[in-house]
């Protein structure tokens, strides 16, 4: 409930300040490079894609709001200790899909080159199977990160890079430990 109140506020606010400014609308996708860090999972990075299509409201000539809708694929192995501290039988890889929903501020220095930052919003639509299977929900269904970045802009071609880093534990288990994820975002976005 809270996300979607959160959702139509940003959405409300974005339909205000576009009727007076100039308003990009565009698709994107890219790979992710993630990690949940804990001592359940392997201290190592693994692959993943997100696709998706965003919005930028100009605010002047620098700045401008730009909210996202990705869907993300996040693949992590988990750590022999893992099996050990939560009794599950031979669980090695695990696979989450989030919704994910980033509200970037975009800063532009010079005219090829944005700067951003922002929260970003997960909202976990599908757990593997291996732990389902198992009968635990281990993740929790909403993750908030942080996330910082680059962006080439060359006509209508977008080229990022982006950091995000996990504020929220994942782990819906038990208190045993923190689960916080990371992940790299590399992506090519088209303005249409």
């Amino acid at each position: 409930m809270k996300t979607k109140l959160v959702i139509l506020a940003i959405l409300c606010i974005t339909a205000g300040t576009a009727s007076a400014q100039k308003l990009h609308v565009g698709i994107k996708g890219g790979a992710n490079i993630n990690k949940l860090t804990g001592k359940s999972f392997d201290d190592q990075f693994s692959f993943g894609y997100h696709v998706g299509g965003f919005f930028s409201v100009g605010l002047g000539k620098k700045f401008a709001i730009q909210p996202e809708v990705l869907f993300n694929q996040i693949n992590v192995d988990t750590s022999s200790n893992y099996s050990t501290v939560y009794q599950f039988n031979k669980v090695s890889k695990v696979q989450l899909k989030y919704l994910s929903i980033p509200i970037m501020l975009n800063y532009k220095p010079v005219k090829y080159l944005t700067l951003q930052a922002g929260p970003q919003f997960g909202i976990l639509t599908n757990k593997s199977k291996t732990l389902v299977q198992n009968g635990k929900d281990a993740f929790k269904s909403g993750d908030l990160s942080m996330l910082g970045g680059v962006q080439v802009n060359i006509s209508h071609l977008n080229i990022y890079a982006r950091y995000a880093v996990g504020l929220s534990n994942l782990n819906d288990i038990d208190n045993k430990e923190k689960w916080k994820s990371q992940s790299i975002q590399l992506g090519v976005g088209l303005t249409l």
